[in-house]
């Protein structure tokens, strides 16, 4: 593969996932972390793998910190981008599945599959790679549908966070910074269901951020 790539291509990926893997464990080292669940639910990874998770991709960076060192396999796009991302994850101690979560993304939702029938946690961006933001694609459904499994959901919102003008507002935690992490009951494969438990994670970090505020 490294032979389609330019050569500033090369050295972006000699260089860049090296780099980026220390910077974020540098910053995930300052971070403290809390937990808010809805009655019932169970903190995700907890549970012995296989099993599915989706999360928007605007939390990826914080994400790539909190879960590493689970042996976790993660569906990252094929483009360059995703490249970068793929062996910088890895050496945070991710499985890097190349595909797209989109309705043209066979080969990801294969590649998936091979991973959960392997017993691996397997998570989806599911609004990745290009969006709409926090849009669920069928991505996640399809597989779960596949396998016969429900569907963790979670949403992770730094206190103090900086936002980037991309199409995901991608989040970077500021340093020292406090993050919550919305977790609703698993949900059913269903795109409605799986949505509404996306958008019933970011309410739950969300809601504890705001009363968070207020206390202080």
């Amino acid at each position: 593969m490294s032979s389609t790539y330019t050569l500033k291509q090369r050295l972006a990926l000699a260089i860049v996932p090296r780099l980026a893997s220390a910077a974020i464990r540098f910053l995930g080292m300052t971070l403290r972390f809390e937990d808010v669940r809805d009655p019932g639910a169970s903190l995700g990874f907890d549970a012995p793998p296989p099993a599915i998770y989706a999360f928007w991709h605007r939390c990826l960076l914080t994400s790539a910190w909190h879960f590493r060192n689970h042996n976790i396999a993660i569906l990252i796009s094929p483009s360059f981008d995703g490249e970068l991302i793929a062996r910088t994850v890895e050496r945070l101690g991710y499985v890097a599945i190349r595909g797209s979560s989109s309705r043209s993304g066979s080969l990801g939702l294969r590649n998936m599959h091979r991973a959960y029938l392997a017993g691996q946690y397997c998570a989806i961006t599911a609004d990745g790679p290009r969006g709409p933001a926090m849009i669920a694609k069928p991505g996640v459904t399809q597989l779960a549908q596949l396998v016969d499994s429900p569907v963790g959901t979670f949403y992770v919102l730094p206190e103090r966070a900086w936002q980037l003008r991309s199409w995901d507002r991608f989040l970077i935690p500021k340093p020292f910074s406090r993050v919550f992490i919305g977790w609703p009951l698993l949900t059913t494969a269903d795109e409605s269901a799986v949505q509404a438990a996306l958008d019933r994670s970011v309410e739950l970090a969300e809601s504890r951020k705001n009363n968070s505020r207020k206390k202080s």
